[in-house]
């Protein structure tokens, strides 16, 4: 998987080459990450990227000329999907990571900075990408966990593709309690259950622990479920 990011911040994403499962799938080649600074294509001296909103108020709005300079320096791959990092956008969800892992090999980040983009930058993107109903400095962190949330979805970056299917928001309900040794820590126990070598009764205490928590923290999602259970 191949992802290029329009940042002014390019620095910003040189910590995902050692994090953990994430860097050890840049080092094997996985995926690779190129950033592009609109900066890089300003035609001033200054090489300035914002300027004032038409029409007056208050901040600076990110200039057209360099995003697409930098943009049309990208190689275009046969199956390539542009994402604008947006408050305005569509919530990110886990669907739309495992979409983007499986259908595509390139995605161009556009990251926004300042105010915002200057509106003629939107059709660039095949998307807009919102983290949730609020702002921040920049695209550049939701950016980033796009990209860890599609490259520890890639064959190989995981050692057991099945940890990636029994987990939370990979169906309806939220994933189980886990537990490891030691069977008591300070003053709290294991569950017997989990002890007790019954696979059968483990995995229907699983099931009963994902429906009670996912009442407990998301009803919407358990009543998506329970709706699914009755077709």
């Amino acid at each position: 998987m191949r992802f290029d990011v329009v940042s002014l911040v390019p620095d910003a994403f040189t910590p995902l080459l050692g994090l953990g499962v994430i860097g050890r799938a840049f080092a094997a080649g996985i995926a690779k990450v190129h950033t592009h600074n609109p900066r890089d294509h300003a035609t001033d001296r200054y090489r300035k990227v914002d300027d004032v909103p038409y029409g007056g108020g208050a901040g600076m709005v990110l200039k057209p000329e360099p995003v697409y300079a930098a943009f049309e320096t990208i190689p275009v791959l046969p199956r390539r999907r542009v994402l604008l990092m947006s408050p305005q956008g569509q919530p990110l969800h886990q669907r739309d990571l495992r979409r983007w892992a499986t259908e595509h090999d390139q995605l161009v980040l556009l990251c926004g900075h300042y105010e915002g983009f200057d509106e003629r930058i939107r059709p660039l993107a095949d998307e807009e990408v919102s983290l949730g109903d609020f702002v921040l400095t920049g695209g550049e962190l939701p950016a980033l966990v796009v990209i860890s949330g599609v490259v520890r979805l890639l064959p190989g970056t995981v050692g057991s593709p099945d940890c990636l299917e029994a987990e939370s928001h990979s169906g309806l309900l939220l994933e189980h309690p886990h537990y490891t040794r030691p069977a008591e820590f300070r003053g709290m126990a294991v569950p017997e259950v989990l002890r007790s070598g019954d696979h059968g009764a483990i995995a229907r205490w699983r099931l009963e622990q994902q429906v009670a928590r996912t009442r407990e923290r998301r009803a919407d999602l358990l009543a998506l479920w329970q709706a699914q259970q009755e077709t």
